[in-house]
């Protein structure tokens, strides 16, 4: 199966903010998880065994152990549109994550399933709040249910609310179906740019207040840029009109604010950290702090001294 770009948004969300899946697994599961929780990530790639002795590799969205109060393993999936054989991945995903974790204990194999969930960007009114998984044996019958989290049910003031920022890249799909009727009409147009103005001022509160960083703040733009640029991709009045209000040069300047914030907080030293991790890279990094890739090389050499 091909990835879409909704897929890369969505994996990308996860490398470089990792904390904002917190809340929608809050939502989902009903947890209550503070946000200050370590996140391990699984490895996404797994490799399930075919009949004949072949090997296949799958690779699934999202799967990782929240460490407090108890670790727990969660594996949760995006999807953009209707697919048949999603039930079967599943099974196959958390059948293959719990025999990685699983513990042989004399004559007895133990495995413990993830919570699994999947996020649907598009759905209808077929499309169900949870699906299931039943398995049969000899002894008996066991079903375990994979909740539905659906884009379309969160207006954009819930999901500031319930603090699911995670999902506002997101946001275009519930105006899909109106998509030509804005890129036609210059007063619906007006209206959807003045939501994601909103949009816009509400992040950059968040991070006035230091709930979100400076880095977060931009990639949230950033990923909403790639969502709408592939979900909007005939509409061009729609694209500039949402991009006038949610990036471009405005960018650049916030750019210069992470590297200033950088030289004189130590915030280059997060970005260090980042690259160390594999989880940006030095190109990225340095496109962020708005410095050469040559000078943030140095500086992550050379560690303390002052960046010139």
């Amino acid at each position: 199966m091909s990835n879409t770009p909704y897929d890369d948004v969505f994996r990308t969300l996860l490398n470089d903010c990792p904390k904002l899946i917190i809340p929608v697994i809050n939502e989902i599961f009903h947890e209550q998880y503070s946000g200050t929780e370590e996140i391990r990530f699984l490895p996404n790639e797994h490799f399930i065994n075919k009949q004949g002795g072949k090997e296949e590799e799958r690779i699934t969205d999202c799967a990782f152990v929240i460490q407090a109060p108890e670790p727990k393993t969660y594996h949760v999936e995006c999807q953009s549109t209707p697919d048949n054989s999603m039930l079967a991945r599943f099974f196959e995903y958390d059948a293959q994550i719990a025999l990685d974790n699983g513990k042989i204990e004399g004559n007895v194999l133990t495995v413990e399933f993830p919570n699994s969930a999947v996020l649907f960007l598009r759905c209808d009114q077929k499309t169900p709040d949870k699906t299931r998984v039943c398995l049969r044996s000899p002894q008996g019958e066991l079903v375990y249910e994979i909740p539905v989290m659906k884009q379309k049910n969160y207006k954009i003031e819930e999901l500031f609310q319930k603090e699911l920022l995670f999902l506002v890249p997101f946001h275009i799909f519930i105006h899909e179906n109106k998509l030509l009727e804005y890129n036609e009409s210059k007063t619906k147009l007006e209206e959807l740019k003045q939501e994601y103005g909103h949009i816009r001022e509400q992040l950059e509160e968040l991070s006035k207040a230091r709930y979100i960083d400076e880095y977060t703040k931009c990639t949230l733009i950033d990923m909403s840029g790639k969502v709408l640029e592939h979900l909007a991709n005939n509409y061009q009045n729609v694209k500039e009109g949402v991009k006038s209000v949610m990036g471009g040069k405005v960018l650049e300047y916030e750019a210069k604010t992470i590297r200033n914030e950088g030289i004189s907080q130590g915030r280059i030293e997060t970005y260090i950290e980042l690259l160390n991790d594999g989880l940006i890279t030095l190109k990225e990094a340095a496109k962020r702090l708005n410095i050469s890739e040559e000078d943030l090389a140095e500086y992550r050499d050379k560690g303390q001294n002052e960046l010139v």
